[in-house]
């Protein structure tokens, strides 16, 4: 152990310019990141450096077998925490080689809505609260729990501490330092209500860019919890019954939202969505019907209300944006499985075009 240790450890910078790069791309479901490493001759800053890159699409499900080669763009470019030095984590999108964006590239079609000077021009911020749940292994039930069984009901495992009460810790320290490493604006960490559920957040950050460092923050969460042998699920609501789901609340500013006089942009904004409430719940996660039941800090998933400091509303205003007259606020409909490019640009498309 010592010795491979060792090994994943060496420092290359002393041997050779060479670093290595890590393309990342979701595959066919829509949630499973995918992999792998190629060697570059030097040091690179932006992803316009790098080479274009393929995978085999018929083993991914996005390609058939007699045509299955997908081109992957990078996109955004980290720094590795795992191999560390120059090496890179590198966010891509996947495209036919004929260039069309495939069927399940989201991040295409973001961009194009991001681009729109309308757009551009309001610099959306977004803050995402990613929630997701730590599994055993071997038994696909929740870190902390009796095999089988239930731990006592929630209220102690919020922000608890204790090892009666918080399950996990080192993963989400291990990540949450990993992805300041990384270069992803992780804002915050804390442990959920239900036991072996937690939340990080990455933001605020501009436009697309909260997106792709949403994705990187998954992959690297589950790179660790790989190492850590804990799976890791973002199911909506890995628990039936009275257990709290899992979701991804996103919150959005304009650059008018937190100018003077924000408050009544923000309204206008909430209304927008108001209207439009089937179409973004139809693409705010699979399975979410299994949380937004109207408990469980959610709101039904068939009423659109909003409100003040209200946790059980689908779009909450906090106390300061209200008493600042400016400020954000929080849409907290979409399923901790949900696509970041798909729930960040359709904000932007539905409260500016």
């Amino acid at each position: 152990m010592a010795l491979l240790n060792d090994l994943i450890n060496l420092d290359l910078s002393n041997v050779t310019e060479k670093i290595i790069a890590e393309y990342i791309w979701i595959g066919g479901s829509g949630l499973d990141l995918r992999s792998k490493a190629r060697t570059l001759a030097g040091p690179v800053s932006d992803p316009s450096e790098l080479p274009k890159w393929n995978y085999d699409g018929s083993s991914t499900g996005q390609a058939p077998g007699e045509d299955s080669e997908v081109i992957i763009y990078p996109q955004a470019i980290f720094r590795d925490p795992f191999r560390r030095g120059n090496h890179i984590l590198v966010m891509c999108d996947a495209y036919t080689p004929a260039g069309e964006p495939i069927p399940t590239n989201n991040r295409h079609n973001a961009a194009k809505i991001f681009s729109q000077p309308q757009v551009a021009g309001e610099v959306p911020w977004y803050g995402i609260e990613q929630e997701y749940t730590l599994l055993q292994k071997e038994v696909k039930w929740p870190e902390g729990w009796p095999v089988g069984g239930f731990p006592g009901p929630q209220g102690p495992y919020y922000c608890g501490i204790g090892a009666d009460k918080a399950f996990g810790r080192d993963i989400v320290d291990s990540h949450y330092k990993a992805c300041l490493y990384a270069g992803i604006n992780i804002s915050g960490i804390n442990a959920e209500v239900m036991p072996g559920q937690w939340e990080f957040q990455v933001g605020p950050s501009v436009g697309i860019s909260a997106a792709d460092q949403l994705w990187m923050a998954r992959y690297i969460l589950e790179r660790i919890t790989e190492t850590a042998g804990v799976v890791l699920s973002f199911d909506p609501k890995p628990i039936p019954g009275d257990w709290n789901g899992a979701g991804a609340h996103t919150n959005y500013s304009t650059k008018s939202m937190r100018e003077e006089g924000g408050y009544e942009v923000i309204k206008k904004a909430i209304e927008k969505l108001g209207l439009k409430h089937k179409e973004h719940i139809a693409a705010y996660g699979e399975g979410n019907e299994r949380r937004l039941t109207g408990r469980h800090e959610t709101a039904d998933i068939n009423t659109f209300l909003w409100g003040v400091a209200n946790r059980g509303a689908s779009i909450r205003v906090g106390r300061d944006t209200e008493k600042a007259g400016k400020g954000y606020f929080e849409d907290r409909r979409p399923a901790s499985n949900m696509d970041p490019y798909v729930v960040t640009s359709m904000i932007a498309e539905t409260t500016l075009l």
